[in-house]
């Protein structure tokens, strides 16, 4: 498990706590913007071309996905698509006759080697270019660059009496969780994880979140 502590103080100061409460309310969404619209025409480039690679099987381009935002809004949440079109019956299907990938799904929601996934979509999601189009997502107000992975209402359920830490914020397109080793970490320590994060929201933690999943997607590490 990661600790918070290398960017998280452990030292609170009334300065700091009212800096982050004002960062927190209205500094975290411009930020949000501003580097999104300098990510926008670059970032439109390339989904526009993986749309048309992803369309080439036959399926969609995009995948929406309904989540559950602040507040508990629910909202669609966009990405490349990059599972086969039949993805459910086959995800039933295994988890109804292999008990070691259902006892994988129940533990982190994740199945190594997923049947489901298509050629193109193992390479987008090692690369974390799947998640591209949540960009719109950050510029319409779903989502913010940093926080909470977004989840839907079924897993909504396993944050338990936690669930309030993740409904006062926006869900991030990155975070906490997929810069500390991701795929390593268990349900319960990402909900730990959203639980800290959300507890002290500060512009220095999301730049270093931010400077980390750069560091993440260079390394194919996938968010």
């Amino acid at each position: 498990m990661t600790d918070l502590t290398p960017i998280h103080s452990t030292i609170a100061f009334p300065e700091s706590q009212t800096r982050n409460q004002f960062y927190k309310r209205h500094g975290k969404r411009g930020l949000d913007v501003c580097l999104a619209l300098l990510m926008a025409v670059p970032v439109a480039s390339v989904v526009a071309l993986l749309w048309v690679l992803a369309r080439i099987d036959g399926g969609t381009g995009f995948y929406g996905h309904k989540r559950v935002g602040r507040n508990g809004r629910m909202f669609t949440c966009w990405k490349i698509r990059t599972m086969r079109p039949d993805a459910e019956a086959q995800l039933q299907d295994l988890l109804n006759r292999d008990a070691a990938a259902r006892a994988e799904w129940t533990k982190g929601r994740k199945i190594t080697n997923d049947p489901r996934v298509t050629v193109l979509g193992r390479l987008l999601r090692k690369t974390s270019l799947d998640e591209l189009p949540q960009l719109w997502n950050v510029l319409i107000g779903d989502m913010s660059l940093v926080g909470p992975r977004p989840v839907p209402l079924n897993e909504l359920r396993l944050y338990g009496s936690h669930s309030n830490f993740y409904l006062k914020l926006r869900p991030g397109i990155t975070g906490l969780w997929q810069v500390s080793g991701r795929n390593a970490v268990d349900y319960d320590t990402r909900i730990n994880m959203d639980v800290r994060y959300a507890s002290g929201v500060s512009v220095s933690k999301d730049l270093v979140i931010l400077f980390r999943t750069i560091g993440c997607v260079l390394k194919r590490s996938g968010l």
